[in-house]
C-alpha cells in the first residue's frame, strides 16, 4: 500500500493492473449481488418478508435458523474483506475528507444492516422488511461508487515527476529481478 500512500502506483504499471483486474471482478461481485437479490426477493416489503417468513401462497417456509447461520458464516468476513479493500483503496484517492468518511462509515454500515436487516425480519418483526430494502439498495450503491470513482481515479493518474512507465522487459525489470532468477547466459 505504501505505492498507494505515495503516488509509486503511478509509475508501476503491473500494480495498477493488479488493481484495476481486482475491481473488475468485485463489479461481477456487485452484479451477482443484484442477479441473487431479485432471484430471492423484490424491492417490496411483502417480497423480503415472504422471502424470510414463508408464504402459504407459494408453498414456502420460513428461512430455518441454520440456514440463515450459514449464510451469515460466509457473508460477514467476505463483506468485511471486500468493504475493507475498497474503503482503503479510497483513503489514497483525491476526494474530501468528508467524502471518504461518509463512504468508508456507510459502507461497513450498510453491509452491516443488509446481513443484520434479514435476521430482524425472520426473528424480531415483519416490519425490518423496509431495512432490508434501503440497505441492500444503499449498500449496492456505496459499492458503484467505490468501484466507477476507484477505477476512473486509476485510470486517470498520470506517473509523477515526468516519470516515464516502465516497459515490459527494459532494464528496469532486468535490474530488479533477484538473482535467484537470472541465469547466466
Amino acid at each position: 500500500m505504501k505505492y498507494m500512500q505515495t503516488g509509486g502506483f503511478q509509475n508501476q504499471v503491473l500494480m495498477r493492473m493488479t488493481i484495476l483486474f481486482t475491481l473488475l471482478f468485485l463489479t461481477g461481485f456487485w452484479v451477482s449481488n443484484f442477479a441473487m437479490f431479485f432471484a430471492k426477493m423484490g424491492l417490496t416489503p411483502d417480497s423480503v418478508q415472504a422471502y424470510y417468513l414463508g408464504s402459504e401462497q407459494n408453498f414456502t417456509l420460513a428461512r430455518p435458523y441454520q440456514s440463515m447461520l450459514e449464510v451469515s458464516h460466509a457473508h460477514l468476513p467476505m463483506m468485511a474483506m471486500v468493504v475493507l479493500l475498497l474503503t482503503h483503496l479510497l483513503i489514497f484517492a483525491p476526494y474530501t475528507f468528508r467524502t471518504k468518511v461518509t463512504f468508508i462509515s456507510s459502507s461497513f454500515l450498510l453491509a452491516f444492516a443488509n446481513e443484520a436487516a434479514g435476521w430482524l425480519v425472520r426473528f424480531v418483526h415483519p416490519g425490518f422488511a423496509w431495512l432490508k430494502i434501503g440497505a441492500f439498495v444503499g449498500f449496492q450503491a456505496t459499492l458503484a461508487f467505490l468501484l466507477i470513482g476507484l477505477s476512473v481515479f486509476l485510470l486517470k493518474s498520470q506517473p509523477r515527476n515526468g516519470a516515464r512507465r516502465p516497459q515490459p522487459n527494459s532494464d528496469h525489470d532486468r535490474a530488479h529481478t533477484p538473482d535467484v532468477i537470472r541465469t547466466p547466459v
